[in-house]
């Protein structure tokens, strides 16, 4: 290890203690357990065993905290609290339940701490330990970083033992019969003469007791959901339309708002001229809020019309004004000065350097936006006593912060009712819809107010993902790689993010290496260094962070030394690979894909191997080189994440993952113009066409000790996997993204 990753590790260390408070909480504060926040309105007779399971005389009810985005999470969540409780699916209601601290999340700890996520020694698991605490603590309620099963897992299904032995007592108690002689199933306590006691008719007595505590798991052996096939919980009601959406809720006198702001990110207004559109049919009220102005109006179709009649006059960017900039910006960032962290330093690369022939390669990536299917938008109703917000939001503690500083409410007296969401991939980790909708109805109290982004707006305001370079130099001899050195520089996507959130940040990035430091290879001479560009326009988490540029540099550039030594692709990366997990995980896409197996003239293979979120991931793309482009035959993808929960949404999310992955790669980017993002709508964004589509094939692997998360890991590997391909069908090696800039789709 290097003098300075040594030096900016204990930076790291030291800063996090100074926010722990050392150790400093103290024991007693980490282990004391949060209120419950379904006490506070618990009804006679209704019974609160712990933040996530309440039941009455009538029903059954499971509070989800994990956003549901499409990803399943309110699916997995409640089966995870039902395989302990006894229930079936159809037994319960779900509820995403109020922002509490009770609902923090400790697995962002591992994507935080800057250590592989193979490295289980002394100080990794300390320094997560550490991490783990500030957000038990400091209540860090959070859905993203793949972390809703890896937090779930235990705490869910401790959940459901416990309300299931307190509600085995109250059976107990109110029958008589010795608590060893009972037992559960389908929601009913069952007794020895074959008779049972449904749940719903012990409420009352297990309200009155302390839930039982200290209750041992049950063995995988006697499982009846985990690991099996589900029907989702939202399946029916999105394929039937009855399921609402948040941007599909109505309330009894609501008005509904549309808002124009700066479409330069955090320039100001100057002015703006209203006459027209305060005389358009259905408007209510013109209002001017931060950096812009909201028309409120009988529809959205109305508000949106009288909006874009509003003539503005926008203050510069506070960002440099042209793509041209930004990419000089980062060009010039490959300076000691800007050294964010020397992540990795196996070997002696200098040596190397100065000891044979050298490659050179520079890769690009560039900023995308998250473009989910639901425009983003928020119903708000402020009174003097209580503000209600109804929303779909990956942080909700943090937007009730926002919305009490923007009414002059306490925090309690705010009420965040979560809702299902058409698609994040990170945009629901920001809270410009929530602010400005509360900026609107704080100045019109008492009228619960709709505002609905266009989706122009949406795209001209959205936080894209960060902008990256790297500067590849490496050397092979004897067939096989030698020399690998990486230097990274892109954006602080955390920092901008944290700076929004009002926390702060510290230490070196871990996003701006990932999928790049901590590839399970050894390499003889490897180095990994970060830069940190000075912020440009603002961005954000986007699905997979730093993986989905980091690991695109990385894995093409080893496939370039891999070519230039004249070895197999997969072949190299075994033979390198020191991880017992990876090298399952390559040998299991290997055996899928039939790799080694011969192919027709113009058609290739490309295979990516990228661990992202403590994931194991390696893709293999078959393409077809035709006269009119590329044709992206099959993908096969085998992930090892300790445990598959359910085995159909698993393979959905990596399904989706690939597309997102490859769509993006191929199509997408966002460009400044004036201070502008230049790409307003899908027509200038394009992800992958029906048409397009591969034949996708997913192994789920289950050797890994650590539980983890799908539904970030597909991307990253998607890109590489992809320009690997290429070159292996045409010769032609794709250095940057969006592919089709350098060449063609069908």
């Amino acid at each position: 290890m290097s003098k300075l990753r040594t030096l900016t590790r204990r930076t790291f260390l030291v800063g996090s203690a100074a926010i722990a408070g050392g150790v400093a909480f103290g024991t007693y504060l980490v282990r004391r357990p949060h209120d419950n926040p379904l006490m506070d309105n618990l009804a006679e007779g209704e019974a609160a065993f712990n933040p996530w399971v309440k039941v009455d005389s009538e029903k059954i009810t499971l509070i989800v905290p994990h956003m549901d985005m499409g990803q399943g999470a309110a699916s997995i969540q409640a089966a995870l609290i039902a395989e302990e409780l006894d229930i079936e699916f159809g037994q319960f209601e779900i509820e995403f339940g109020r922002p509490a601290a009770a609902y923090y999340n400790t697995a962002m700890a591992d994507e935080i701490v800057p250590f592989m996520s193979t490295d289980q020694g002394f100080q990794a698991n300390t320094m997560r330990g550490i991490m783990g605490a500030v957000g038990k603590v400091a209540g860090l309620q959070v859905t993203g970083g793949s972390t809703s099963v890896p937090d779930s897992y235990v705490k869910l299904r401790m959940a459901g033992a416990t309300a299931r032995e307190t509600l085995k007592l109250a059976a107990s108690l109110q029958s008589g019969v010795p608590l060893e002689e009972l037992s559960t199933a389908s929601g009913a306590v069952l007794l020895p003469d074959g008779s049972q006691i449904p749940y719903q008719q012990l409420a009352e007595t297990a309200a009155r007791l302390d839930p039982v505590r200290d209750v041992p798991l049950r063995d995988p052996s006697t499982w009846r959901m985990i690991g099996k096939s589900m029907q989702r919980l939202d399946i029916e009601g999105k394929s039937t339309g009855a399921l609402k959406y948040g941007i599909d809720l109505n309330m009894d006198g609501m008005l509904h708002a549309a808002v124009k702001v700066n479409p330069r990110q955090g320039g100001a207004l100057n002015s703006y001229r209203a006459d027209l559109a305060e005389n358009m049919r259905g408007v209510r009220k013109i209002i001017p809020v931060t950096n812009g102005v909201a028309v409120v109006a009988d529809n959205t179709w109305y508000a949106f019309q009288a909006v874009n009649a509003i003539e503005f006059d926008w203050g510069t960017a506070p960002y440099p004004a042209e793509q041209a900039e930004h990419w000089r910006e980062v060009e010039n960032s490959f300076t000691p000065e800007r050294l964010d962290n020397e992540w990795r330093h196996d070997g002696d690369v200098d040596a190397a350097v100065g000891s044979g022939d050298v490659l050179n390669a520079e890769y690009r990536a560039p900023y995308v936006a998250h473009q989910p299917l639901e425009p983003i938008s928020a119903i708000v109703q402020v009174t003097d006593d209580r503000v209600d917000v109804w929303v779909g939001t990956q942080v909700p503690r943090f937007s009730l912060q926002k919305v009490a500083a923007i009414t002059g409410h306490d925090t309690d007296q705010v009420h965040l009712h979560n809702q299902y969401v058409g698609g994040s991939f990170g945009h629901r980790l920001e809270f410009e819809n929530i602010t400005l909708a509360t900026e609107v109805a704080n100045q019109m109290r008492g009228t619960p107010v709709k505002l609905t982004f266009s989706r122009e707006e949406d795209f001209a305001h959205d936080f894209p993902r960060q902008i990256g370079m790297c500067r590849g130099r490496g050397s092979v001899a004897d067939g096989k790689v030698q020399m690998m050195d990486l230097d990274i520089a892109t954006v602080s996507a955390v920092s901008s993010q944290s700076s929004r959130l009002g926390i702060g940040s510290f230490g070196p990035d871990t996003q701006i290496p990932a999928g790049a430091w901590n590839l399970p290879y050894s390499i003889p001479d490897f180095r990994v260094r970060g830069y940190r560009v000075p912020e440009l326009a603002p961005t954000s988490s986007w699905r997979s962070v730093g993986a989905s540029t980091a690991g695109f540099f990385a894995d093409c550039f080893l496939d370039e030394l891999i070519a230039a030594a004249g070895a197999d692709p997969l072949a190299e990366r075994l033979r390198l690979c020191t991880d017992p997990i990876a090298r399952q995980v390559l040998e299991a896409v290997g055996e899928m894909s039939g790799w080694g197996s011969p192919m027709e003239p113009g058609r290739g293979r490309g295979v990516a191997f990228i661990d992202s979120f403590g994931v194991p991931l390696a893709e293999v793309v078959e393409v077809t080189s035709t006269p009119r482009g590329i044709k992206i035959d099959k993908v096969y993808v085998a992930a090892d994440v300790g445990r598959v929960v359910d085995p159909v949404n698993f393979d959905n999310l990596v399904k989706g993952g690939v597309i997102w992955g490859l769509g993006h790669a191929m199509n997408c980017e966002i460009t400044y113009a004036d201070g502008m993002a230049q790409q307003t709508n899908y027509h200038a964004h394009e992800g992958m066409r029906m048409h397009q589509c591969p034949e996708i094939t997913v192994l789920g692997l289950e050797n890994a000790a650590k539980i983890r998360g799908i539904g970030e890991p597909p991307v990253p590997a998607a890109a590489p996997a992809l320009a690997n391909a290429i070159f292996a069908a045409t010769g032609q090696r794709i250095r940057e993204m969006p592919f089709n800039k350098h060449i063609n789709f069908v």
